[in-house]
């Protein structure tokens, strides 16, 4: 293994090349003395836990945040970057996981921003820039609507458009920050072929990712950080997934799955949530399915399939066009989320995006988590604070969140604590059944490695989930079994002992139904 020392690191002939680099946010540290290089033209990882510092490095090189210590040379010239337009001037694109599209405007509006040509009036010339658009869309094989708002479209669509604006203005550095957390399948496939074809123009790439498969495809040298300080930096081949892992947790995952139980939930549990010939939303078909007591049933199938539909359609949060929704074996109606939420219902809902969907980012965890339940702590129409203390606290000790999450704004916590305090939203809420949507998107190993054991921890103690995941191999780990989505209708039910990655993938690539498989 190769680690880059200080005196290393400063090389003319780097694209980045990062020396002692601090920021602190208050008492934080985010970034402690860093150090490290990125050759010219190479695709290189940064990977560590959520708060390791790798977004604080991405602001820093994108002009958004200036260091409170070190130097930046890009291409072996000291930098400045006071802001984005310095960086842009540099050749810094960037693609962030926390999108700047503009929701209201169009997809073509939101690929000019700031830069649309203009004529000599100042006037933007509109037909000139949706030709250059088109062109670059098609050179990247990607098809969209130009006049669709970005807020109507799927957020793997607004990912997609994130990565192809920031390669429309032609970077020599692109730093794509988790690009494939709302991706899955082709989508990926897209973005590995993107990076293949940036490379060989020999455009210098930074990747953050939390999937090693996505790192070893696309990277061909890592670093990893931890507590805002650099471990080592490496070729990628020169490192094993449990080294990388070891490096980045700072301690040994033995086994990043916890076992299924010895004896799974089978047809003889009761049924807790069901449903029969159900069509809602825009995508969903037809879908039946029966979910037990005890059991992890999880949910595959490609982008757009309808499973976002069958999601929101048990959490009331959609119209249902045809068929029924049956919990503990009788018919209910649920029309709202208040609907889901009563006692005889108990269903906990946890969205795709957490930080537009799950949280309110400006207030405490304690405010955060009590909200669905809030008058459980009330008395003559006053919130009793003491008990709400005690019981949100008992609720982020299961999850293990620090307890200044009860008073402390959402969104200074990393984003595998945000997730953590969504979850802990709906033990407290005593829900039955969860209905967990990717939960585990952009989250770091070890913080997946906790969920992992939340999940199985939950369904032992006689709860019931409904899980869906862009990684395969979660499904595959983690689930009793595996319903797969195609154009829409369920077509295929894989039981525990027929679970593989090349099985899902066939039915969710319109396979032939592969049937129950004991």
């Amino acid at each position: 293994m190769t680690v880059e020392r200080d005196e290393q690191v400063m090389q003319i002939d780097s694209a980045v090349a990062i020396k002692g680099l601090r920021k602190a946010f208050g008492a934080t540290l985010a970034v402690d003395d860093a150090s490290f290089a990125i050759e010219v033209g190479a695709s290189h990882a940064l990977l560590g836990e959520n708060g390791a510092g790798k977004s604080t490095i991405v602001k820093l090189l994108s002009g958004l945040l200036e260091p409170d210590r070190g130097d930046i040379r890009l291409f072996g010239a000291a930098a400045r970057l006071k802001s984005p337009r310095d960086a842009h001037r540099y050749g810094v694109q960037t693609a962030f996981q926390e999108m700047t599209l503009a929701p209201d405007l169009t997809v073509l509006d939101n690929m000019l921003l700031p830069y649309a040509p203009t004529g000599w009036t100042g006037m933007i010339r509109r037909r000139a820039a949706e030709s250059a658009v088109r062109a670059h869309f098609d050179e990247l094989g990607f098809d969209v609507e130009l006049w669709r708002e970005v807020g109507d479209l799927d957020l793997a669509v607004q990912q997609k458009i994130e990565i192809a604006r920031a390669i429309f203005r032609k970077p020599r550095i692109l730093l794509l920050d988790e690009p494939t957390s709302t991706l899955a399948g082709r989508d990926v496939e897209w973005l590995g072929q993107v990076i293949a074809r940036l490379k060989q123009q020999g455009v210098t790439i930074l990747f953050i990712s939390h999937r090693m498969r996505e790192v070893r495809a696309f990277c061909d040298s890592v670093t990893i950080l931890r507590n805002g300080r650099h471990i080592a930096t490496a070729p990628a081949s020169e490192l094993s997934d449990a080294q990388i892992i070891e490096m980045i947790v700072g301690r040994s995952i033995a086994q990043t799955f916890p076992p299924r139980p010895a004896r799974p939930a089978t047809s003889d549990a009761s049924e807790t949530l069901a449903a029969r010939d159900l069509a809602a939303g825009h995508k969903l078909q037809s879908a039946m399915f029966s979910l037990r007591k005890g059991e992890i049933l999880g949910v595959a199938g490609l982008q757009g399939m309808g499973q976002l539909d069958l999601f929101l359609a048990c959490f009331g949060m959609t119209d249902i066009h045809r068929g029924q929704i049956f919990v503990d074996g009788r018919p209910v109606t649920i029309a709202s989320p208040a609907d889901a939420l009563r006692p005889n219902i108990g269903l906990g809902f946890l969205p795709e995006d957490r930080k537009t969907e799950a949280l309110f980012l400006e207030l405490n965890g304690k405010h955060n988590a009590s909200l669905p339940v809030i008058e459980r702590f009330c008395r003559y129409g006053l919130v009793r604070g003491e008990r709400e203390d005690r019981a949100v606290a008992e609720a982020f000790e299961r999850v293990e969140v620090d307890r200044r999450a009860l008073w402390t704004p959402v969104k200074s916590f990393s984003g595998g604590n945000q997730q953590k305090i969504a979850i802990a939203k709906w033990l407290l809420a005593e829900s039955r059944i969860l209905l967990l949507f990717d939960p585990t998107r952009g989250i770091d190993v070890g913080t997946k490695h906790e969920l992992y054991i939340l999940m199985r921890a939950y369904a032992e103690a006689g709860g019931s989930i409904l899980f869906h995941s862009t990684e395969i191999p979660e499904l595959v780990h983690l689930c009793d079994r595996v319903l797969v989505l195609y154009g829409g209708r369920i077509v295929a039910e894989i039981g525990a002992g027929g679970l593989t990655e090349n099985e899902i993938m066939r039915a969710a690539l319109g396979g032939e139904a592969i049937g129950r498989a004991a």
